[in-house]
C-alpha cells in the first residue's frame, strides 16, 4: 500500500489521515441474489436518470473534502458492471472535475461474471479503472443455484481467465458455510481461486438477513439453515490455505498478497474520512455520519431539485470508542490502548482492560506493544468478542 509503511501495517495503527475516499452506490442488479440485503433495483429504467443525480450529488458534495485529495474511488452496488463503460466514465470524469485527485488513485468497480466478457474487460480497462473486485461467490453450479446468481461456473472461470490479462489488480469474493458446502468442496473453491494468481480475496459466511428470500426459503424448510461449527471449519480452511500461498491476512474477512490490499476498504477501518454517493450510501467524517435515502426515485427526484437526500447523527465519543473497538479488531492492526486512553480517556481504558480480562485469559485475544489484538483461535469470534468489549450507556 502506497500510504501505509510496514510499520503500520504489522504495528501500530497509522493516527495520521493522507486522503480521503468516495464510495459510488451503483443501485442495480439483473436479479436478486438470495442472501442479499443491501439497497438495490432490478429495474433499470431509471438507469439514466440515476446517472445524473449520482454526477449531481457528486458536484453538491465537494465542499466536504475542502483541502483534502482523493485517493480511493469504489464503485459498489448492487451491480455497477451493469452500467455502460460510457456512464461509468462520465462519473469518473465528474470526480476528476470537481475534486482533487492523487496522480494514481485506487479506482475499483464491483462487477459480476456474467457481465465481463472480453470486450467489457477491455473496454474497462481503457478507463482510470485499475482494480476490479468480482463476484465469483463459488465455482460450483449446486452453490451457485442456492444463492440465486446469475452466472454460472464456466462464466466464473472464464471472466478470471480473461481478466488477469488485462488487469493486474484484481480481487474476487467467496462465500464459505453454505448448506451442503463439504470441506472438500470448500478447498477446491480456494485452490481453483488461487490457480488464477488472483492477489486478494474477499471470503464472508453466509449470513441469513431479515426480509431476505434466503430468510424465508430457511423458515419454509426448502433451505437447511448455515451451520456455525462448519462456517467455523471453512474460515480455519481458508486462513490456513491462503497464508501458506502468501496472503496476508490483514482484515477478518480480507487477504491479500503485499502491496495488494484495498486501499479502499483499508481506510474505512484505518477511520479515514469518506463520502458515500448514491441512494442508501453513507459518509463518515470523523465527528458524524450520514446516509442518503434507500429508495431510487426520492434519490433521483432530491437530486433533480438540487437537494441532497440525506439524514445525519453527530457522533458520541461512545459511538467513536465502539466503532474503533470494532473495526480495529479485525484487522491487523488492532486496537492501541495508547490511542484508546488519548482519544476517549481513562474510564474508557478501564472499561476495556476489564472486560477483555476474559478472553485473554481464554486466549482469544492477547496484547503485543501495547495492542489489543485476536489470536488464531478468536478471529473467527471477533465481532462476538468486540461487541462485548463496546461500551453501552456511558453518556
Amino acid at each position: 500500500m502506497d500510504d501505509l509503511n510496514n510499520e503500520s501495517l504489522f504495528g501500530i495503527i497509522p493516527f495520521c489521515k493522507i486522503g480521503v475516499g468516495l464510495y459510488i452506490h451503483i443501485p442495480f442488479c439483473k436479479q436478486a441474489c438470495h442472501y442479499c440485503d443491501f439497497h438495490f433495483s432490478t429495474s433499470l429504467k431509471k438507469k439514466d436518470e440515476m446517472v445524473l443525480a449520482i454526477a449531481n450529488e457528486l458536484k453538491l458534495r465537494k465542499s466536504e473534502f475542502g483541502n483534502e485529495i482523493v485517493e480511493t474511488i469504489y464503485f459498489g452496488g448492487g451491480t455497477p458492471s451493469v452500467l455502460q463503460v460510457a456512464d461509468l466514465r462520465f462519473l469518473v470524469e465528474t470526480v476528476y472535475e470537481n475534486y482533487s485527485v492523487i496522480e494514481n488513485p485506487e479506482i475499483t468497480i464491483e462487477a459480476n461474471p456474467d457481465d465481463l466478457t472480453e470486450e467489457r474487460i477491455i473496454e474497462f480497462s481503457q478507463t482510470k479503472i485499475n482494480r476490479l473486485s468480482i463476484g465469483i461467490q463459488s465455482f460450483f453450479e449446486d452453490d451457485l443455484k442456492l444463492m440465486n446468481r446469475a452466472h454460472n461456473s464456466e462464466e466464473a472461470k472464464k471472466c478470471l481467465a480473461i481478466a488477469t490479462n488485462y488487469f493486474d489488480n484484481i480481487s474476487l469474493d467467496l462465500i464459505y458455510g453454505i448448506p451442503g458446502m463439504s470441506n472438500d468442496i470448500w478447498k477446491k473453491n480456494i485452490e481453483i481461486a488461487l490457480s488464477f494468481g488472483i492477489p486478494h480475496i474477499s471470503s464472508y459466511a453466509l449470513t441469513v438477513e431479515p426480509k431476505t428470500a434466503l430468510h424465508k426459503l430457511i423458515q419454509t424448510g426448502k433451505i437447511e439453515k448455515p451451520n456455525d461449527d462448519i462456517a467455523q471449519e471453512h474460515f480455519s480452511i481458508l486462513v490456513e490455505q491462503l497464508e501458506a500461498n502468501d496472503f496476508i491476512h490483514y482484515e477478518l474477512s480480507n487477504f491479500g498478497k503485499e502491496n495488494y490490499f484495498s486501499k479502499n476498504n483499508s481506510s474505512y477501518w484505518l477511520g479515514k474520512k469518506y463520502i458515500g454517493i448514491g441512494p442508501s450510501a453513507h459518509s463518515y467524517n470523523g465527528i458524524s455520519r450520514s446516509w442518503n435515502v434507500s429508495n431510487n426515485s426520492l434519490y433521483i427526484k432530491a437530486l433533480q431539485e438540487n437537494q441532497l437526500p440525506n439524514e445525519e447523527e453527530i457522533l458520541t465519543i461512545t459511538d467513536r470508542y465502539n466503532e474503533y473497538i470494532m473495526t480495529g479488531l479485525r484487522t491487523i492492526w488492532g486496537v492501541s490502548l495508547d490511542k484508546i486512553e488519548k482519544d476517549f480517556g481513562i474510564i474508557y481504558t478501564d472499561y476495556l482492560m476489564k472486560q477483555v480480562q476474559k478472553f485473554l485469559n481464554d486466549d482469544l485475544v492477547f496484547i503485543d506493544e501495547n495492542v489489543l489484538k485476536p489470536t488464531k483461535k478468536g478471529k473467527f469470534l471477533t465481532d462476538g468478542i468486540a461487541s462485548d468489549l463496546f461500551y453501552l450507556n456511558l453518556e
